[in-house]
């Protein structure tokens, strides 16, 4: 059974958008969910519609594509993005925002079909190809990798740029992104209680309910409390309770 990839098509030129969900059109995995023709409504409908994938124009006028990716970056579910714009300068960026892949106009069906199956890839990856459970973290800091063993991570925590990963030794600091060491992770008891902290389930000491549904968190060896969003507080105890 074919799995579905629901996209959102964004760009403030009709015929282009036209164009665009034409070719996705040729691939029977996609489903256009919607279209927008500003980054405000881009925004808008990528809350109310939840899609995979973004196809985001950049050049538009109030909030450009860049702004647009930023704020999906930071919705609970976030839609892969691929960039489809006429100008190939904005490239370099459009990566160190973690885009998906770059589409320059006029499309090319091939470089198209390339980035359709990097999307099913990552969203759908083959049983085959999912990470095998690891028991180090590989992390890079000025210069050297540092193999941190996952039992002694206690929590990762998002700050701005950087990455704080905290453990029962010292603390490290990357460029990774959440998502990232989310995928390395997950497999092993880590959960994600907050869009900027993921927690090793082992050294949770103590789940202590703050405001509106919303728990803070203790972790062995460590003073501070961490915020627990509402949205996660049901399973995190279900994972804990067994």
């Amino acid at each position: 059974m074919m799995t579905e990839i629901r996209a959102l098509v964004v760009d403030d030129e009709r015929y282009a958008r036209e164009e665009l969900i034409y070719l996705l059109g040729q691939f029977q995995s996609v489903h256009i969910v919607g279209e927008a023709d500003s980054g405000e409504a881009a925004i808008v409908k990528a809350m109310q519609l939840q899609p995979d994938v973004v196809f985001l124009d950049i050049e538009m006028p109030k909030v450009d594509g860049m702004e647009v990716a930023k704020t999906l970056g930071a919705l609970k579910k976030v839609p892969l993005i691929v960039f489809a714009t006429a100008y190939p300068q904005f490239a370099a960026e459009a990566f160190r925002i973690h885009a998906t892949d770059y589409l320059l106009k006029p499309y090319d069906e091939d470089q198209l079909r390339q980035t359709i199956e990097r999307v099913e890839e990552l969203l759908h990856p083959p049983i085959a190809t999912l990470p095998k459970r690891i028991d180090r973290l590989p992390v890079e800091t000025e210069g050297e990798i540092h193999y941190i063993p996952l039992q002694d991570i206690l929590y990762v925590h998002r700050d701005d740029k950087w990455t704080k990963i905290v453990t029962v030794v010292k603390d490290y600091e990357t460029r990774m992104t959440l998502k990232e060491l989310e995928q390395r992770l997950i497999p092993a008891s880590f959960f994600r209680i907050h869009k900027s902290i993921i927690v090793n389930l082992a050294h949770v000491s103590s789940l202590t309910p703050w405001f509106n549904g919303a728990y803070q968190l203790e972790i062995d060896q460590r003073a501070e409390k961490l915020s627990v969003s509402r949205n996660y507080v049901k399973e995190l105890r279900q994972r804990l309770e067994g």
